[in-house]
């Protein structure tokens, strides 16, 4: 699954450019704060949210900012990967 990076979003469409899934975050002073994460029902229990928010981490930490996160998936992510210290 391929999956397109903005400067606020990643996300992936199926070939009709239907939303499949996304993670969205703003940026703020220095932090990345991740506020939404969709995923598809075809695409449930696939592990596609954690790789979303794991694209979305690894890319605000490359950016040079802290992570945050509103988002309860994300924070519930964040809490099983104290490596990336919310």
């Amino acid at each position: 699954m391929d999956f397109i990076t903005e400067s606020n979003r990643i996300y992936t469409t199926d070939s009709s450019g239907r939303l499949l899934a996304e993670v969205t975050f703003t940026n703020d002073n220095g932090v990345s704060i991740i506020d939404h994460t969709f995923v598809d029902d075809s695409l449930r229990g696939q592990g596609i949210a954690g790789k979303l928010v794991k694209l979305a981490a690894d890319k605000i930490l490359s950016d040079g900012n802290r992570i945050a996160a509103t988002c309860s998936y994300a924070a519930g992510w964040f809490e099983k990967h104290p490596e990336y210290r919310v």
